[in-house]
């Protein structure tokens, strides 16, 4: 048990600093009096109370933390804290343990799946509640701790490798890591008030501006309302939500390092920022003249519009709606669920295996076929003028098997329970990806609510996988990780 030690002490920090954000909720549902006060005066109890014994129970344990520890420390806040925020909604909506746990899984690992209906008449506070778990879950509860921990004598690279995603994790933007995330959530923080202000400006209430902008830059796809973006049908709001979008699908790194230098050149060096505005953009129109061709719509420039939204929300993982887009040809979903899985670059707050490995894997696969040609030949791979060490590449070959693995043995799992296939597959890929909505059962129009309580663990499973890059999770649940 005391082998780790300063982790339990680390994680009691973390889970009375996850217990000061239920402030908000808490202060908001006594100013509109929305009848969720008890659940949120038991649940802040609850959570500062057992951060706080575990805290103190460990207090004396102050040791640099290792590359074990901070394996372990990832996978506990993920799967520790959605139990604590789960409690609001167990005591107000009166919903099980299993579907407030999906729920607040799913708010915090960005993914955006809801089991709950009737978005629109949910007290202010837990609709408030479920929207900040995205926002706080989006850059990394991690990040924000390793900023201030060390400040209480624990330091946080290890913590920092574990959460960051993509294969290259001992890149450094500044000197010390503190001021790394310290300057990821300045950034964070400011381009997310600019999505609010521009919510606003497009038409939306306060409260729905600052809920979907929490949403939008964590790229969850909560929404407070059941119809999601459909409810508003307004163009400028969509435009505003395409455009933070696409800027919370890219590095924020890269956008660290073009606000601090005051300059777009970041971008143009960025190996996965063109890949990623060009795939989507090539996509937008293929697909948005296709659906029109079929009939979808009768005019181009409304399907354009439809497609260039729904399909930028599922490609960026985010899980918004306008349409019901499960009734366009079948081709459009899927290609959309496709891009899902790795459109988004590494650095950002989106889902599936990133740009950057699909770009090695490309590349590795482009090497082969020249080497069967030219046995004899040299050839390295390169982004962005670098040449990738041969570490990076099995890594990302093991992370593309392991990922297919993942969802091939999932998806059996959920057809064996009696699932459709096309529910069980699309469920398991939104769920790995943190997209959010599948298809069937699991479709933009419907919840996640007519799953069975095991297939809901199932998504759940995946969506920690997803959202801790698989193996972050799968060393921990290896018995040699337990090994002294």
């Amino acid at each position: 048990m005391t082998r780790f030690a300063p982790v339990y002490r680390a994680l009691g920090m973390i889970i009375m600093l996850f217990g000061l954000t239920m402030l908000a909720p808490l202060i908001l549902s006594y100013a509109v009096n929305d009848g969720a006060q008890t659940a949120y005066d038991e649940a802040f109890a609850l959570t500062m109370l057992s951060g706080g014994f575990l805290w103190y129970r460990y207090r004396s344990c102050k040791r640099d933390l290792t590359i074990r520890d901070g394996f372990l420390m990832v996978v506990l806040v993920w799967t520790v804290l959605p139990a604590f925020a789960a409690v609001p909604l167990m005591l107000h909506l009166g919903i099980s343990h299993t579907d407030a746990y999906f729920e607040t899984v799913s708010g915090l690992t960005t993914t955006g799946s809801t089991v709950l209906s009737n978005l629109d008449t949910l007290p202010m506070s837990i609709n408030l509640w479920r929207h900040q778990l995205v926002w706080v879950g989006g850059m990394g509860l991690i990040v924000l701790a390793i900023a201030i921990l060390p400040l209480l004598g624990i330091g946080g690279r290890q913590m920092f490798k574990a959460e960051t995603p993509g294969p290259m994790k001992d890149a450094k933007m500044t000197p010390r890591i503190a001021e790394t995330a310290k300057g990821l959530w300045l950034v964070y923080l400011g381009v997310s008030i600019a999505c609010i202000v521009g919510y606003r400006w497009a038409g939306m209430t306060w409260f729905d501006a600052v809920c979907h902008g929490f949403s939008t830059m964590g790229l969850g796809g909560f929404s407070t309302h059941d119809a999601s973006f459909g409810y508003f049908d307004s163009p400028e709001i969509e435009a505003v939500c395409i455009l933070f979008m696409l800027i919370a699908g890219m590095n924020f790194g890269t956008l660290f390092l073009a606000v601090y230098g005051r300059s777009l050149r970041p971008y143009l060096h960025d190996p996965e920022a063109g890949w990623f505005l060009g795939v989507t953009g090539i996509s937008i129109i293929v697909v948005g003249i296709y659906i029109w061709k079929d009939g979808a719509y009768p005019e181009l420039h409304t399907a354009l519009r439809h497609v260039a939204f729904n399909l930028v929300s599922i490609a960026t993982t985010t899980g918004y709606a306008s349409v019901d887009y499960a009734l366009w040809p079948i081709f459009a979903p899927l290609w959309m669920l496709f891009l899902s899985s790795f459109a988004t670059s590494a650095g950002s707050t989106g889902g599936g295996i990133k740009m950057i490995r699909a770009l090695l894997l490309y590349k590795q696969v482009y090497r082969e076929l020249l080497r069967a040609m030219h046995p004899a030949a040299v050839y390295n791979i390169r982004i962005g003028g670098h040449v990738v060490p041969q570490s990076i590449l099995f890594a990302v070959l093991a992370f593309g098997f392991m990922y297919m693995v993942s969802v091939v043995s999932m998806t059996l799992t959920l057809a064996f329970t009696g699932l459709d296939i096309v529910s069980a597959f699309t469920a398991v890929v939104a769920s790995v990806n943190n997209t959010g909505p599948g298809l069937g059962v699991v479709g933009p129009s419907t919840t996640y609510a007519a799953l069975e309580d095991f297939q809901t663990w199932v998504c759940i499973f995946a969506m920690l996988l997803g959202r801790l890059e698989l193996f972050t999770l799968l060393v921990v649940l290896t018995p040699a990780f337990w090994r002294k």
